[in-house]
């Protein structure tokens, strides 16, 4: 049960992760085929004006922290959610005047770009100086909550963008301007009943001391890395797989992304749930284990189930498996160290999604199928989860 004091800090969270991920990276996912379709650019554009998102999301989790000690935090996050509304907005038009197709194209790719870096600036910051500030014993509560913003934002997007698509693409993009201006000014109020307190206690927390680089350490590092190059043509391609390369269609494609927005709600609570009952470890491994046939599952089960099994396997363990290599590498090296270590484990988790987007986008460029995608993300969570599973080792600390 959520207590009314604790609800600015999940909102903060919450509008962050919905803004941030949810609407800025999944509602671009579900609006791929719809702008092939519209004629607005090729499909080959559109793979890269989503890998864009990538590149963008890389350079904003490695300025986050640095963007918050310069300008504090509320400002930072602050800008962040009206750049990403802004960024939406910009994109309402294919033909804004003087620029021609070429020029258009660098046009959405530069605002495609912004709300990457935007997005894991909000994806950075939103939790944690919501988790600062939430009493120690129930951040395992309130943590998961907050991560449900992705889902939200991506089954919102699943119904928003084919119900407005029937009047035109640019209404689309407008009211995704509308429901990022709506977390903003939601997340922006709420963070601020709650925003000097929890300055303060980082600032007084001081330096993390030295990260432990264990080989089970170093391990998991390596298995997420695979993860964040094995989920991208789930996150990026495969509505468009689904409505253009597969002929399904629109609607089909967005129920299937319906699918993924619910998995997405659904994982980060399920994931707490599992740990608990089965350990961190096993957790872990089980969880790579099912996302490897998650994603390959495309290959030999191509049916309605097959599909909608796949988009809620993937939806669940996509935030979730964030939550859960976060809580297995707090087994392993203990709280006083996790906040360095998860640092460094999301840049390279943000530097190997961008490099996957860029590679992938080029392989379906060059092919011009989608289907080999999923084969090559299959092999490599099949080799995250085999790190997983060799990573066992006796853990710093009992906390979990």
């Amino acid at each position: 049960m959520i207590q009314r004091n604790e609800l600015p800090l999940l909102l903060t969270g919450f509008m962050a992760t919905l803004a941030g991920v949810g609407l800025a990276r999944f509602g671009y996912t579900a609006l791929m085929p719809q702008m092939v379709q519209a004629g607005w650019f090729s499909g080959e554009q559109v793979a890269y004006l989503g890998a864009a998102n990538l590149l963008g999301y890389l350079f904003g989790a490695l300025a986050a922290a640095r963007l918050a000690e310069r300008l504090g935090m509320l400002r930072t996050l602050a800008w962040s959610w009206a750049a990403t509304a802004l960024s939406f907005a910009a994109c309402a038009r294919p033909d804004l005047p003087g620029l021609g197709a070429d020029l258009g194209m660098a046009w959405f790719f530069v605002w495609r770009c912004i709300s990457g870096v935007t997005g894991a600036v909000l994806m950075v910051l939103g939790p944690s100086m919501a988790m600062a500030a939430a009493p120690l014993p129930r951040r395992s509560v309130l943590g998961p909550l907050m991560f449900c913003g992705i889902g939200f934002g991506a089954l919102l997007s699943a119904t928003l963008v084919p119900a407005l698509a029937r009047l035109s693409l640019t209404a689309v993009w407008c009211a995704m301007a509308l429901c990022s201006a709506l977390a903003w000014s939601v997340g922006l109020t709420q963070a601020r009943r709650f925003g000097s307190p929890a300055a303060t206690a980082a600032r007084a927390a001081g330096p993390a001391p030295g990260a432990a680089w264990s080989a089970a350490v170093v391990l998991v590092m390596l298995a997420y890395m695979c993860d964040a190059f094995g989920f991208v043509p789930h996150t990026v391609f495969w509505v468009d797989y689904l409505a253009r390369e597969q002929q399904l269609g629109t609607a089909y494609a967005s129920t299937q992304w319906a699918f993924f927005g619910v998995g997405a709600i659904i994982g980060p609570l399920a994931a707490a749930f599992c740990a608990t009952c089965f350990g961190w470890w096993g957790t872990t491994t089980g969880a790579y284990a099912i996302k490897t046939l998650a994603i390959a599952m495309p290959l030999f089960w191509a049916g309605f189930a097959g599909h909608a099994t796949s988009s809620f396997l993937v939806g669940a363990l996509s935030p979730g498996m964030a939550a859960i290599t976060s809580g297995y590498l707090m087994q392993l090296i203990g709280p006083q160290q996790h906040k360095r270590m998860w640092g460094y484990a999301t840049a390279a988790f943000a530097l190997m999604q961008a490099t996957s987007g860029y590679f992938m986008a080029w392989m379906y460029a060059g092919l011009g199928t989608y289907r080999p995608l999923f084969a090559i993300a299959g092999c490599a969570l099949l080799l995250g989860t085999i790190m997983i599973a060799t990573s066992r080792a006796q853990p710093k600390t009992a906390a979990a």
